[in-house]
């Protein structure tokens, strides 16, 4: 089957500014012994015929390392000897060669939450939503691979990143650690991290498996979604990343899809991952996600996390029940094979049972992939001529609230990294259920305030915390310049009730833009904001959870030295009342609550929703503004099975910078549609041009035929369109495909 742009642009990443930096991140620290797919195969049923019944049981679970903030002491499964506590262990059989498989959270780094109290920390990466608002696969590629690294010289051989859920939802708690609301940007994205984590020999996830797209009450959530919308959206974008990447492991979520759990889901995990699409690997739980022990009749091979099962459930209902059934003849031997070759096919073909000495680790080089990353995911929404600021000028500048003295922000829960050195700071949230403990706001250093007072020697910066709008307006009036910050923390457990910020900041930040009309409001948040105070500002930029690295690159493009190039990969409403469920079932209801969630938008999801519906939002998908300009030219586009399009692009500006062309599906034979088909990040020149040429995977142009269990084209004319964002369609062209149906 074609596949959609699949090369990566070698001259835009020489131009992306990551220099020598990227002979050093792509070449694995260490030549791997991977095996080929048949050969992996065939060496885990070789290794599985010789274990005992014993041996295969022991492979079925992981224990989390000791974390008493979450109640989990040590658990006496785990031999003394490991010192390295993880999210997940599980014992090896040396006499066989197998290693200890050990997990680690997560897709910005590899985290510590609370399991080794010597651990000097680790590269805190930006967000994924960031990420995604790079449009660069190839540096997420490079921020997989170091990631990859620093968990390896640790000894975990498994990396819980991969993070693809579609973002269905602007409150979701968890937006942070997803890449977009499309299948194409989500898929093309995570394969390119996964596949980096996998080139340094730790086998890596995607997750979570499928439609976890809400945190309320999580656990007892029923997502009901039409079949053929789920295959055409979510489901889509995990088959078109395990093509690209072919992932160790699938981990299944929390919740229901169409009243089945996601980890017992026989039709999502038997019939479609492992029948249909062929997929080799071995799928584990999320972390108390296995309330009964049937699931692995349904397609579960690894139950994760064992303890919060028995918290969650009341008892190993899994591994206990499991033998039973085994011995009473419920439980096939052949499953209980299967299960354990596919976690030996996940070892062999990533290699992580021939490591070895621990690679070295270069932190130095690690961070200016951070700040690489940050530098080209924060998105400039708006720019009424105030920026670039001149850093020469003999500025007042006042630098008001978000903490901005003391760090940057990021998203709470299993995604949080402590970078090395520690937090700047930490304040602690809090809330209901068993993420309440760890709903924290974790500040990384270096401060914004640092960053900008290097950004800006000549300037007289004042800071004021945003304490109150009376005394942030004060200060606001006694400057030329105003950057306030905005911060909101978000993370696993928790959906947001609305978009406002909290701690009364949307009225300091109206009473500062009332007392000085030149105010820039930066803003920290993992979905987006409601920005009441929106056109009384100058500029807009959104930073999103930015990483260790991200002050720095704030006041960097603040200060013109770096050309914003962000896109957004989530579509900013104007209100609430503009999305699917302007009411989210289940808010305000006590934890434990069982909770239904219809997402009746089915394939319509984020800008293909506001095309539908002739929805006009705040800021569309794919918008980001820059300090130079672009303009495209030719389009020319080719049918047939899929379709090709060819256009120039040209820097019309005075600033080198990087444009993100992306070309629409916007009309078809059968129907009013819009899909994402394609995009490129380009780095040009002032006066530059590059041709470019983009290639559909046909099943983006297509529909998902229930009954034939295949795609379906309808033959006819399908109209493209070439644009800055889904709101902003530059260029438009024509051509026929041929009817068919194809693939599954």
């Amino acid at each position: 089957m074609a596949k959609a742009f699949d090369r990566i642009p070698r001259r835009a990443l020489a131009r992306a500014r990551l220099g020598a930096l990227v002979a050093a991140a792509l070449a694995p620290a260490v030549a791997m012994a991977q095996l080929a797919p048949d050969a992996a195969q065939a060496k885990a049923a070789e290794t599985e015929r010789q274990m005992t019944d014993d041996e295969r049981f022991s492979m079925l679970v992981s224990l989390i390392g000791e974390v008493p903030s979450i109640g989990v002491p040590r658990d006496p499964r785990i031999p003394a000897e490991v010192d390295n506590m993880s999210a997940g262990y599980t014992p090896g059989i040396p006499r066989l060669g197998i290693p200890a498989f050990q997990s680690s959270d997560a897709s910005m780094g590899v985290t510590n939450p609370g399991y080794r109290p010597d651990d000097k920390g680790a590269t805190a990466f930006p967000a994924l939503i960031l990420a995604g608002s790079t449009f660069n696969p190839e540096l997420s590629r490079l921020g997989g691979a170091a990631i990859g690294r620093e968990a390896r010289s640790r000894g975990f051989n498994i990396q819980l990143a991969g993070g693809i859920n579609l973002q269905r939802e602007v409150r979701n708690g968890r937006n942070y650690e997803y890449y977009s609301e499309d299948p194409w940007v989500s898929a093309v994205m995570a394969s390119a991290a996964v596949g980096g984590i996998q080139g340094e020999g730790v086998i890596s996830t995607l997750k979570h498996y499928t439609l976890n797209a809400n945190e309320t009450n999580r656990h007892w959530l029923d997502a009901i979604v039409d079949p053929a919308g789920h295959r055409e959206s979510d489901l889509l974008a995990f088959q078109i990343a395990i093509e690209k990447s072919q992932p160790g492991s699938i981990m299944c979520g929390y919740n229901k899809i169409n009243g089945d759990y996601a980890c017992g889901n026989d039709l999502l995990l038997n019939k479609l991952l492992k029948d249909t699409w062929g997929y080799k690997g071995y799928v584990m739980s999320d972390w108390g996600a296995t309330p009964a022990w049937d699931y692995a009749l349904k397609g579960l091979d690894q139950e994760s996390g064992i303890q919060l099962d028995v918290q969650q459930w009341g008892a190993e209902a899994f591994t206990d029940k499991l033998r039973k059934a085994y011995a009473d003849g419920g439980f096939p031997k052949e499953r209980l094979s299967d299960m354990v070759r596919r976690m030996l096919y996940a070892a062999y073909s990533v290699g992580i049972d021939k490591w070895g000495a621990a690679p070295e680790v270069d932190l130095a080089k690690h961070n200016a992939i951070a700040l690489d990353m940050a530098r080209q995911g924060i998105v400039l929404l708006k720019n009424d001529g105030v920026l670039p600021l001149a850093a020469g000028r003999k500025l007042k500048i006042a630098v008001i609230g978000g903490h901005a003295q003391e760090g940057i922000i990021a998203g709470t829960g299993s995604g949080a990294v402590k970078p090395v050195g520690g937090y700047a700071g930490v304040v602690k949230i809090g809330g209901a259920g068993i993420m309440g403990a760890g709903r924290n706001m974790h500040l990384f250093a270096p401060s914004p305030l640092a960053e900008l007072e290097k950004a800006f020697p000549d300037a007289t910066i004042d800071f004021d915390p945003g304490y109150t709008p009376a005394e942030a307006a004060l200060t606001a009036r006694r400057a030329d310049i105003v950057v306030a910050f905005g911060i909101r923390v978000e993370g696993e457990g928790f959906d947001n009730v609305d978009l406002s910020l909290p701690w009364g900041q949307d009225a300091v930040i109206d009473a500062v833009a009332g007392a000085n009309p030149n105010t820039i409001v930066v803003l920290e948040t993992g979905n987006p904001a409601s920005m009441p105070w929106r056109n009384k500002v100058k500029a807009i930029l959104q930073a999103w959870y930015p990483g260790q690295a991200g002050a720095r690159a704030i006041a960097e493009i603040l200060a013109g030295k770096v050309n914003p190039s962000g896109r957004l990969p989530i579509t900013f409403p104007e209100s609430l009342e503009q999305t699917p469920r302007p009411e989210l079932a289940g808010l305000g209801t006590p934890w434990g609550t069982p909770t239904t969630i219809r997402y009746d938008e089915g394939a319509e999801v984020g800008y293909r929703w506001y095309a539908q519906k002739d929805l006009k939002p705040m800021y569309p998908f794919g918008h980001g503004l820059g300090y130079t300009s672009f303009a495209y030219r030719g389009l020319k586009v080719e049918g047939g099975n899929t379709v090709t399009a060819t256009f120039t692009v040209t820097n019309t500006g005075k600033r080198a910078g990087a444009d993100v062309p992306q070309q629409y599906l916007v009309g078809a034979p059968d129907g009013k549609r819009m899909r994402l088909l394609g995009f490129e990040r380009v780095e040009l020149k002032p006066g530059e041009s590059r041709k470019v040429t983009l290639t559909a995977d046909p099943r983006l142009l297509a529909k998902f035929d229930a009954e034939a269990n295949q795609w379906r084209i309808a033959g006819g004319s399908y109209r493209l369109a070439l644009g800055k964002s889904a709101g902003d369609l530059q260029l438009s062209d024509a051509a026929t495909l041929t009817g068919r149906l194809f693939g599954k």
